[in-house]
């Protein structure tokens, strides 16, 4: 056997081997994280109807995968710009699962919007129904009706939503176009967008793979927000493409897109 094949070989055993004891680690902090949320949201359900309390334990929870990856980097731009005050409907471009817990790392609170098929996962799904955070069918328009009003709900009792305007996970990289809802959401309820921008999960999880190999640098970047009174006067389809290609400026630097200028927001 070729010398280069034979350290091929090795290095996928390692990789393969490596994953499955992460994916045994995986399952054992799955199952006392789960636990300590149901006792979480047990304790504080009656004072905090939010879930703010629970939702820290979900970040908390998720960030433990990002801290614990030998091989990924974290590295965060723009935190200060998120307000605490702020209810927002957050959108970001959407590469790997581990975008999830990118957005976990940022610990404010939102409430995720997701495909309902993540909500039969065990303890994952299990957790994002303590926390009640919305489901969506995909191609089901009265799913989608439905989403929109707890969506609005959220948003008008002060939680965040967090929405992937992409809709799913780019197989290769490259940005899809945007779906509207969540720019009209914001436009009915009056409430500002906030851009974030993550970059390097693809790699690092690859859709359809479970094999963690190699080093990779996760960059989330929190861009500035646009305010309520700009997706007020922009037509839905507008402020997608707006949002959209200050995204690409950052995912996808070398695109060349015709994005509106910035001193519309």
């Amino acid at each position: 056997m070729h010398p280069h094949s034979r350290n091929v070989m090795l290095k996928t055993a390692i990789a393969t081997l490596f994953s499955l004891v992460y994916f045994v680690f995986f399952l054992v902090s799955c199952t006392v994280m789960y636990l300590t949320a149901a006792a979480v949201k047990l304790a504080t359900m009656a004072f905090d109807p939010q879930l703010k309390a629970l939702h820290k334990v979900a970040c908390f929870w998720g960030s433990i995968y990002l801290w614990t990856m030998p091989g990924w980097s974290v590295h965060i731009e723009g935190r200060e710009k998120i307000r605490k005050d702020a209810t927002y409907v957050v959108v970001s471009n959407h590469q790997s699962m581990v975008d999830i817990l990118a957005g976990y790392r940022l610990f404010f609170h939102f409430k995720w919007i997701a495909k309902a098929e993540l909500f039969r996962v065990p303890f994952i799904g299990w957790n994002m129904s303590l926390n009640r955070y919305v489901y969506v069918k995909r191609g089901d328009r009265r799913s989608i009706i439905e989403m929109l009003k707890a969506s609005e709900k959220h948003l008008r009792n002060d939680s965040s939503v967090f929405i992937f305007p992409e809709g799913t996970r780019s197989e290769t990289g490259v940005m899809g176009d945007f779906k509207l809802g969540a720019f009209s959401l914001a436009k009915r309820v009056h409430v500002p967008i906030l851009p974030i921008a993550i970059t390097g999960t693809r790699d690092a999880l690859p859709k359809g793979s479970i094999i963690l190999r190699g080093r990779h640098r996760i960059g989330i970047t929190v861009l500035d927000e646009i305010p309520a009174e700009t997706a007020e006067v922009l037509e839905a389809g507008e402020l997608a493409e707006l949002v959209r290609n200050r995204l690409l400026e950052v995912v996808e630097p070398d695109v060349s897109t015709e994005a509106l200028p910035r001193d519309a927001a």
